[in-house]
């Protein structure tokens, strides 16, 4: 079920919680209890179990791979991620999470993933940090800074080589609608699915250094000047291995930090150096991105006009923390029913 453009935005506010019970049944297992692992980690509310239909196969081949990252500061958003997806996927037991955290915290947040989903079919993987640190050239946001935001580089070299498919997720977003719709994407031979944007003023992602230089300028040759979101991709691990695309990358990130400054913007601008033009293009509705705001002020978005399978705060607001200021924007309101997090008044109250 999804959202619908003819759909007005006071109706779209209440969609969510009013189609969360008509969805099938769901065994809710002991779905009041709070579990506290860190004083530093928030308090989380379990989850209910969210069971297959009749019609979900179970081999290997109808495993649906979903990687995000796992760090303490998004760690509300992950929880809301997770949950809007068991809640809207047709065989959610299907679902296989692999987390990728670079703290030494891993063991708390892994802990809290658990005791909030116990039935989740999830690992954890450490990434290591020092691979990308001296990478990193500073951006216009420090949390485009942070090693993790780098790690979707390096995806393919941390999970198992079994795995040849995934889909990566940033943790501030909601799917509403069945992932493994998404996850069924003819790639075409393309490394990369992602909804792309041919539209945008592309020059703005590189700097006059960049298009001034007519050798770095050449880069765009031949290719579709189209951005877009690695906040939601379907990525061949497989072909990326193969194919050496993490070094790809990387080469882009030296010239960046050892040559000339070509671009602002963290980890996105290598990934257009490499693969603009170049992806296998999927429906818009599967990243309605930049509901966060900018990078600066992260001031209030509206929705863009169509479908909506993905709901994406990319940009410096993030939900959980407008609706803790009790300055909330209007779309923060969707992302609300699937916060799982309970204050520590709340826990005590209980």
């Amino acid at each position: 079920m999804v959202f619908r453009s003819s759909t007005s935005l006071i109706g779209l506010l209440s969609l969510p919680i009013l189609l969360l019970p008509l969805f099938r049944p769901v065994s809710a297992i002991r779905l009041g209890l709070i579990h506290r692992h860190s004083p530093d980690l928030p308090l989380f509310r379990e989850a209910p179990a969210f069971r297959n239909g009749q019609e979900c196969g179970s081999t290997p081949d109808h495993v649906i791979n979903v990687a995000m990252t796992l760090d303490a500061n998004y760690l509300r958003g992950t929880m809301a991620a997770v949950l809007s997806m068991l809640q809207h996927s047709t065989c959610p037991e299907n679902l296989s999470f692999h987390f990728l955290s670079a703290n030494d915290d891993a063991p708390e947040l892994f802990s809290s993933i658990r005791s909030t989903f116990p039935y989740l079919n999830m690992k954890i993987y450490r990434f290591d940090s020092n691979r990308v640190r001296g990478k990193i050239s500073k951006s216009i946001r420090q949390a485009l800074d942070q090693p993790l935001n780098y790690a979707r580089i390096y995806l393919a070299d941390t999970i198992p080589e079994d795995v040849k498919r995934v889909i990566y997720l940033d943790s501030d977003l909601v799917v509403v609608d069945d992932i493994a719709k998404l996850w069924g994407v003819d790639m075409e031979g393309k490394v990369v699915a992602a909804p792309e944007y041919c539209h945008a003023n592309f020059t703005l992602y590189f700097t006059d250094t960049f298009w001034s230089d007519p050798a770095l300028a050449k880069t765009f040759k031949g290719r579709m000047p189209c951005y877009f979101n690695t906040g939601v991709m379907v990525m061949d691990v497989d072909t990326w291995r193969k194919e050496r695309y993490t070094e790809k990358v990387e080469s882009w990130m030296a010239v960046q930090k050892q040559q000339k400054r070509i671009y602002h913007l963290g980890s996105l601008p290598p990934f257009l150096l490499v693969l603009a033009g170049n992806i296998k293009a999927v429906d818009h509705r599967w990243n309605q991105h930049g509901l966060g705001g900018d990078n600066f002020e992260g001031k209030c978005r509206s929705l863009h006009p169509g479908p909506i399978s993905l709901l994406h705060w990319s940009g410096k607001g993030k939900p959980w923390l407008r609706l803790d200021s009790r300055k909330p924007c209007i779309v923060d309101h969707l992302w609300a029913p699937y916060d799982l997090y309970r204050s520590s008044r709340h826990f005590f109250e209980e």
